[in-house]
């Protein structure tokens, strides 16, 4: 009987339970909002790096989680049916497409230049797609990070996937930290409404853990027990999708196995971006499901606690199998990359979102800075702090733009080799045609926010956030 993966599932979970325990208790902790998952992966991270090899375990089973966790993740997220006469703004939502944009534009354009300036004078041999690790990383999150770094090890970067997943890790203290720091200096500079500012007293937010009183019903059972279990019957259409995306990228590898060596590294690629495979279909599931009546049998709010289940692990996991040796070997360009994810996300994102919306501009700001850093959960989160029921527009109209983001940054995603094939073919052409295609993307941007803020847009360029004339 082989108990490995039960013994390392039990291990991420007791790092888990024992991080919500810390955060309960340690008060810096609590003052912070640093996750649970967090916490526990950093234990996770210092546990399989020196104590676990003395027992004979690695991390190459987290490394699996996580690549099989996010696409559990976009699933569940896909197969939500989506809600009659929610609230949604079409302007918000067209500005919120701008702004993440824009973070994908700027974290791949800048660091693909720091980089190529790394390579032409300090580190002629630096792998050139380390400069996407920190999109990858900080606007992606530590699923994508490592399924997308997964094919460049074989490409000759040693230590990609520990690469991303620190870079990730870092975007998610950047992101709690960061947000935190951001919000208590709006509550300061009167950014934040009183209202808004009094709801940090709520203990559960400081604690982690909702007290008896305000406690409230969750997910509910579309099913009778005696026949199928509610949550049993939505991990089995979520499994299924999997099985379903996993079929069709299966027959796509046949297909282009009859390419030769060109097809079959191609599907390397794609089954790097597997996730994007695995929403597809179940959008197609989704549709189904809604063709033949039966809808109501999918609660959102069980997909959103599984997806948040996915997650949870996904972060945790990611951080425990990070290879410290991997990432001390690459010091210098992490540092370099983290100083400029640091800089776009806590300046340049402040920046233009406080100019480019007219309503709930801190709070619209806040949930695309923690996305922009972390994952929708942390953008959540600290939305959650000033808007605990989401009782303003703010989360939905995030939610309706996020779907025709992940269409428009596709081309980017489908590109996110170009820098490895330039290394492995000698052609830095192709390095340059991803500078290109970034360097689009951010100058449509610029070119769209002038647009959409009107005469706000460039007003008092010296102050960090803008809060004066309605725009015209």
């Amino acid at each position: 009987m082989n108990f490995s993966y039960m013994i390392h599932a039990g291990i991420v979970s007791a790092a888990l339970l024992l991080g919500a325990l810390l955060r309960a208790r340690v008060r810096v902790l609590q003052k912070y909002l640093i996750p649970s998952s967090i916490i526990g992966g950093a234990l996770l991270l210092l546990f399989y790096n020196y104590a676990a090899p003395l027992f004979g375990l690695d991390s190459s089973f987290l490394g699996d989680l996580v690549y099989h966790l996010l696409n559990v993740s976009f699933i569940a997220m896909a197969l939500r049916i989506p809600e009659e006469g929610g609230r949604k703004s079409r302007r918000a939502i067209g500005a919120n497409v701008i702004a993440v944009v824009a973070q994908y534009g700027l974290q791949c354009l800048l660091p693909l230049i720091a980089v190529a300036v790394l390579i032409a004078t300090a580190m002629p041999d630096l792998f050139p797609a380390i400069a996407l690790s920190l999109p990858l990383g900080f606007e992606l999150g530590p699923g994508q990070a490592y399924s997308m770094s997964l094919p460049w090890v074989e490409m000759g970067f040693e230590g990609a996937t520990s690469v991303g997943l620190a870079m990730a890790a870092i975007g998610f203290i950047v992101g709690s930290v960061g947000g935190v720091i951001l919000i208590n200096i709006g509550i300061r500079k009167g950014w934040v409404s009183k209202e808004d500012a009094a709801k940090l007293e709520h203990g559960g937010v400081r604690s982690g853990f909702i007290p008896r009183s305000l406690q409230k019903e969750g997910a509910r059972n579309t099913t009778e027990g005696e026949s199928i279990d509610s949550l049993t019957y939505h991990l089995a259409l979520i499994l299924g999708t999997y099985l379903l995306s996993y079929g069709f990228l299966s027959l796509l590898g046949l297909l282009l196995g009859m390419l030769g060596p060109l097809g079959d590294s191609l599907m390397d690629s794609l089954w790097g971006i597997n996730f994007v495979f695995s929403m597809f279909c179940a959008n197609i599931v989704r549709m189904v499901i809604i063709k033949a009546g039966v809808a109501h049998t999918v609660d959102n709010k069980t997909m959103n606690r599984i997806n948040g289940l996915a997650v949870d692990f996904t972060v945790i996991s990611s951080l425990g199998s990070i290879s410290i040796a991997a990432v001390a070997s690459y010091w210098l360009p992490v540092l370099i990359l983290v100083a400029i994810g640091i800089f776009i996300t806590c300046y340049i994102l402040p920046w233009y979102c406080s100019r480019l919306y007219d309503d709930y501009q801190f709070k619209r700001m806040l949930i695309i800075f923690g996305t922009g850093t972390g994952t929708l959960p942390t953008g959540l989160s600290l939305l959650r702090v000033l808007d605990p029921d989401f009782e303003t527009p703010v989360a939905t109209d995030y939610v309706y733009a996020s779907g025709i983001v992940f269409f428009t940054v596709i081309p980017i995603i489908l590109c996110v080799n170009l820098p490895a094939l330039s290394y492995t073919t000698q052609n830095p052409m192709l390095y340059w045609l991803m500078v290109a295609i970034c360097a689009v993307y951010t100058i449509g941007c610029v070119i769209a926010f002038r647009i959409y803020a009107g005469k706000r847009a460039f007003a008092s360029p010296g102050r960090f956030f803008y809060t004066g004339e309605s725009r015209s």
